[in-house]
């Protein structure tokens, strides 16, 4: 049971952050978002959008009327916000569970648990794994499409292997505890730290489940909103 709490917290935290692939409308193309254009590359053709509207569509300058342009430039500008608002939601979400569990970890087994250097390790590859799908480089990001389930996938195998570290840990550490040496019933006392342990992390998950899931959400309205509107726009340049 707390291998299940503590896997729920860190793998929604890391992998609804990016919950994209949760949603009917997943994008299946790679956008690139520079100071000068919003870059699509996909199957349906290539297009660049300049912040005022300008349309290249597979290497050929459009001449957008003025509606199409106002389409291309209102795409562009939520592809501008919404994308730097996922990767900051996505990273301040699994910073949010990492805190969380820290405190537990420090209040059940004290700060110099080596359970602190196992969560630090999975909080660097998760957002290593996060940065295969929205990727930064000198002021443009870039959201990679094919990474998706990869991402997913390798991410839940990392949370896995860190979680059995941790019960491994928690065992070990409870087990040389002084108030276990002192008890009549060791293995009785271990369980009940156990237990302890157990029931601050459901605690905690509880009041982050919300929110998580929320922030889920609402990434796959907004990305759901883009795929309609650059259906729209390619309709229209095309």
């Amino acid at each position: 049971m707390l291998r299940k709490i503590l896997l729920a917290t860190l793998l929604v935290s890391a992998v609804q952050a990016h919950a994209a692939y949760q949603c009917d409308s997943i994008p299946k193309d790679d956008i690139t978002v520079s100071p000068q254009n919003v870059a699509i590359t996909g199957s349906d053709g290539n297009m660049t959008i300049t912040p005022t509207g300008d349309i290249t569509f597979n290497g050929s300058a459009r001449q957008p009327s003025a509606a199409v342009r106002q389409q291309a430039i209102a795409y562009q500008a939520a592809v501008r916000k919404d994308m730097p608002w996922i990767n900051q939601g996505a990273h301040q979400r699994l910073d949010q569970a990492k805190i969380a569990l820290d405190r537990i970890i420090t209040e059940k087994l004290g700060a110099d648990s080596g359970i602190h250097k196992r969560l630090d390790s999975l909080d660097v590859q998760l957002k290593e794994q996060f940065s295969r799908v929205l990727s930064q480089d000198n002021g443009v990001m870039t959201y990679h499409h094919s990474a998706i389930d990869s991402v997913h996938q390798n991410s839940e195998k990392l949370v896995q292997n860190a979680m059995g570290g941790v019960l491994q840990d928690s065992l070990n550490e409870m087990g040389n505890m002084k108030n276990l040496s002192s008890t009549s019933n060791p293995l009785q006392a271990l369980m009940g730290n156990l237990g302890g342990l157990q029931q601050a992390v459901q605690q905690e998950w509880k009041q982050h489940e919300d929110d998580f899931q929320q922030f889920g959400q609402q990434v796959c309205q907004r990305v759901t909103l883009l795929e309609t509107q650059r259906h729209a726009l390619y309709k229209a340049v095309k």
